[in-house]
This record gives C-alpha cells, sequence and structure tokens, in this order.
C-alpha cells in the first residue's frame, strides 16, 4: 500500500495557497487570524480520508460483500428456484466458500454487469464476481485473483442448421446477406465476435445472455455466441437451440478488488488455490454440470495472471479522441429513435386527448383504459413485448414502444390543454355555423396547442434519455455506447462528460426552438385579439 503523506507536509501544502491569496490589499479580518483559520479548516475538508485494507473491514463486520448481476443467469448468479427470495449459483457457493475461509458470511449485492466496477470504485461492495474475465485492461485499474475458472466461448444456433463451426461464419454467404450474431455487452463474447466478424458477420449486442439466446430461438438473428457455462446451462431451456461445432478461444475469470485492497485480494486468492487443490471447486463445479478437463489447470496457477508487457492502449481524452467516431454514430442513432417516435406520440395523443373528450361513451372508456395501462406499465416491458412476443425489428420496436409510450403521457397533456381553452370558443365556433370537428380544428386545437408546448418540449427532451432503454433490445444509442467504450477503455469519467456534453448539444436547440415558439405563437395570439 502507497504511504499517507506526512500530516504536517499536507497542512503545509493546504497553507501555502492561503498564503498567496492574503498577499492582496488588506482586508477587514486580521491576516494572521484568517490564515490560522485557513489552516485549521481547510485540511480536514479538502484532504483525502485514509481508507485501510478491506480485509480488516470484512474481518471486522463477518461480512463479505460482493457485487453480481443475476440479470446475467444461471450458472453464475440466479433466483434460487427452491427459495425465490433467495440466490444461488456456482459463482454462489464459491463467494460463501470463501467468505467462510475469512471467517466471515457472503452477502450477495445487485447491480448492472457493466456497471459492477464502477460500484466498486463507490466502494458499495467489496469485490466484484460475475463472469468477469481477466483483461490487461481491467488488470491496470483492479487487483485480479488468480483463475477461479476457465471458460470457452460455444457458437450456438438454430437446431438442423447447415453451419458447423465458427470458421464457416467468416466466409462470406452466398446470399450475401451478413450473418448476424448476438453477444452479451463487453463481454469476451463480444470482444471475439467484433475482432473476428470481417465483412460477413454483424455482431448484434443483448444486455443479457438469455436475451441473445431467445432472439436467436425465434428466428430474429442467426447464431448467439456465449460463453461455455452459460450456454452448458441454458442449452436445455431452449429447446429449438443447439451447440454449433466445437469452442472456440479461452479466458480466465477471476474476482477483482480495488488497487488499495492488496490484503483481501490476496487472502482470496489463497482461497481459492486451496480450493482448487481440495478438489472444492470441482465438488461445486460439477453440481452445476460446468466442469471439465480444463480445469484441471487451475492447480496449476501461483497467483494472480501476469500482465502483458508492451505498449497499452489509448487512455483519458485519448481513447475519447480515438472513439469519437462511435459516440456520434451512437448519437445518430438517439436522434433517430427521438424524431421518429415524438412526432407519432404526439399524433397519437391528440386523437386519444380528442376521443375521450369529444368522442362517444364507449371510446371515451377504451381510450382511458390504454392511457392507464401504458403508463402503468415501464417501457422496458412494453419494448420486451414488440421486440421478443411480435417479433418486430429493432428500429420498429424501438420507435413504436417509445411513440406508444409517449402517446399516453401526451394524451394528458393535450387533454388538459383542451380543457385549458374558455368552453365559450366552442360555442361561439358552433353558433358561426361551424361542424364540431371544423370548430376543433381551426378554433380548440390551434390554442390548445400553443398552450402544450412547455409540457411537450419539456417531454421531447427527456424522450433523447430515454432512448437508453432502447439497449435491451439491441438499439446502441449513446448512453449504451457510453456503457460500452468506458468499461472497455477504462475512461469512465472522460467518457461521460464527452456524453453529457453530445447530450446538451442535442436537448439544447429545442429548449431553444420551445422558447421561440411560445414567444411566436404568443405574439400571434395577441395581434389576434387585438386585431
Amino acid at each position: 500500500m502507497e504511504e499517507e503523506p506526512d500530516a504536517s507536509e499536507s497542512d503545509a501544502v493546504m497553507v501555502r495557497p492561503s498564503s498567496r491569496r492574503l498577499a492582496r490589499p488588506p482586508l477587514a479580518t486580521p491576516r494572521p487570524f484568517l490564515a490560522a483559520v485557513l489552516a485549521i479548516l481547510l485540511p480536514p475538508l479538502l484532504a483525502t480520508p485514509a481508507r485501510g485494507d478491506a480485509l480488516d473491514e470484512v474481518r471486522a463486520r463477518k461480512v463479505l460483500r460482493y457485487g453480481s448481476d443475476m440479470e446475467g443467469g444461471g450458472p453464475y448468479a440466479y433466483p434460487d428456484p427452491a427459495a425465490p427470495r433467495s440466490v444461488t449459483g456456482f459463482e454462489v457457493e464459491l463467494m460463501q466458500l470463501l467468505a467462510r475461509d475469512l471467517g466471515a458470511t457472503a452477502e450477495f449485492s445487485q447491480g448492472q454487469w457493466d456497471k459492477l466496477l464502477s460500484v466498486l470504485d463507490a466502494g458499495r461492495f467489496d469485490v466484484v464476481v460475475n463472469g468477469y474475465e481477466w483483461t490487461d485492461a481491467r488488470a491496470e485499474e483492479y487487483l485480479a485473483t488468480r483463475p477461479y475458472y476457465i471458460y470457452q466461448l460455444q457458437l450456438m444456433g438454430p437446431k438442423g442448421g447447415s453451419i458447423r463451426s465458427w470458421a464457416e461464419l467468416e466466409r462470406p454467404r452466398p446470399d450475401g446477406r451478413r450473418w448476424r450474431v448476438g453477444v452479451l455487452t463487453a463481454s469476451a463474447a463480444d470482444d471475439y465476435a467484433q475482432e473476428h466478424a470481417g465483412a460477413s458477420i454483424e455482431v448484434v449486442r443483448f444486455d443479457g445472455a438469455t436475451d441473445a439466446m431467445l432472439a436467436v430461438q425465434n428466428g430474429q438473428y442467426d447464431f448467439t455466441l456465449q460463453d461455455g457455462p452459460a450456454a452448458s446451462f441454458y442449452i436445455d431451456g431452449f429447446p429449438g437451440l443447439a451447440t454449433v461445432g466445437p469452442p472456440v478461444a479461452r479466458g480466465y475469470y477471476v474476482i477483482y478488488a480495488r488497487k488499495t485492497d492488496v490484503a483481501l485480494r490476496d487472502a482470496l486468492d489463497a482461497g481459492i488455490g486451496r480450493l482448487a487443490a481440495s478438489g472444492g471447486l470441482r465438488r461445486v463445479y460439477e453440481k452445476y454440470r460446468i466442469w471439465n478437463d480444463l480445469q484441471g489447470e487451475l492447480t496449476s496457477f501461483q497467483g494472480p495472471i501476469a500482465a502483458a508487457a508492451g505498449p497499452r492502449d489509448a487512455r483519458g481524452w485519448a481513447a475519447v479522441a480515438r472513439f469519437r467516431g462511435r459516440l456520434f454514430d451512437a448519437a445518430r442513432v438517439t436522434i433517430g429513435l427521438s424524431f421518429g417516435s415524438m412526432p407519432l406520440a404526439m399524433a397519437v395523443g391528440l386523437m386519444v386527448a380528442l376521443g375521450r373528450m369529444y368522442g362517444p361513451g364507449w371510446l371515451r372508456g377504451v381510450l382511458a383504459g390504454y392511457v392507464e395501462l401504458i403508463r402503468g406499465t415501464p417501457l422496458m416491458l412494453q419494448l420486451y413485448v414488440l421486440f421478443f412476443l411480435f417479433k418486430l425489428p429493432p428500429w420498429v420496436a424501438g420507435i413504436a414502444g417509445l411513440a406508444l409510450n409517449y402517446s399516453a403521457y401526451e394524451a394528458e397533456i393535450y387533454r388538459a390543454g383542451l380543457q385549458a381553452v374558455p368552453r365559450g370558443q366552442m360555442e361561439a365556433a358552433l353558433a358561426l355555423g361551424m361542424s364540431k370537428w371544423m370548430a376543433l380544428r381551426r378554433v380548440v386545437i390551434p390554442q390548445a396547442v400553443r398552450i402544450v408546448i412547455p409540457p411537450v418540449s419539456n417531454d421531447f427532451i427527456a424522450l433523447f434519455k430515454d432512448t437508453s432503454v432502447c439497449s435491451v433490445i439491441t438499439l446502441v444509442e449513446l448512453t449504451k455506447e457510453y456503457s460500452i467504450l468506458a468499461n472497455s477503455t477504462r475512461a469512465v469519467l472522460e467518457f461521460a462528460a464527452a456524453t453529457a456534453a453530445i447530450y446538451l448539444a442535442m436537448s439544447l436547440p429545442l429548449s431553444w426552438f420551445s422558447r421561440w415558439s411560445e414567444r411566436r405563437l404568443g405574439a400571434e395570439g395577441v395581434k389576434g385579439a387585438l386585431a
């Protein structure tokens, strides 16, 4: 561990800048007194509090907290069928054994798979274990234990297909179309597929391994490349799928800890070594049907894997500069989803509002039920229904899902706007001989639209951010691309700043247009009233 700076040195560093600021024309407060106050108050406020190794904390609280994601499913960590409120899986049992070795109990902490390492930095849990592969990039930022599992990647496809191996996918198809292969975002399968895709393979990213398997079984995509344990565990649950050819590549699952927690990493490392030597790992892995001959190599590791020597990939703002094209491509997806769905949502919302206010009784009830159903169910669930149940293409499902979801909210906004128009406006129009629908179109609706410009514009801006949910149906928009790049390069803050700037650049023009429209329509309304 790095040595903490001497307290006197830290105080001196804090005082000197204050002394420079005080070398100005005299203030009302005496300089010696102010300098003394700053010397006392600034160091505690600005200094980073010292933090001990997490091993001491684990032993003191007798709990080892580990981050994992049940959404990834079996055999890693998933709800226990025998006790639905509990979690089971081979990694769950592994952590229980390792925690017992430390004199503690293991505590599962749920998190999104591709965000677990970021949450580890925040101190929510002590280590991360969820099928996280060892990579040079991660080893630079975190401490890794020795491997606890050696995995390979397995291609899965429809039963009875003509393809017999991954190598056949790398050759061009006779019909010229590319093979569409689903992978788990930011996984080893994602990296391998991208590296070997070439011109004949289109890589499609999913947030969950089983989502990719379901899409292949539905015929929406051609194949999925999965880690061997997931393929072995779920193959029986997808009767329409089969493994295709021999496994490809290989890698190592490791437990990640913070750079400061050397003692905790070493204790877990030693525990894995003892379990491998005693046969404890084999007993757990055989229980979940993931033991194979490769696992016999686990006893040969004498410690963590050494990072490969050589030049490192770009980090920080250099990484942002290198991958800025991918951010802009993802921003175009966000813009396409937003401008494709919001006009539909506004049109449908207006029709629903008119139907609820001026339609027959039966229609009012149906439309009220529609609004409550859409508002009462999450957008993600609606996207799943459109994509997996109705098997719509990703872009169609994304635009339709966002349009339907927002139409319910726009309907209530338009209904409030229509109710805000004085009733006498409609009566006067009818008295002039207009039909009901002509009066709505020429008198009531234009006034209501002017009233609802601010809330509708606000919803349009919010829609830019809500497009991030479309990543669950394989659309890589701006937020998802940020997550991918931040995890692969570890330039989390830099990519966050760049992503926020792009979102701001997309949202500001809408805000300006909204204010301009309010002024323009407001001025026209005043002129019309004066005329």
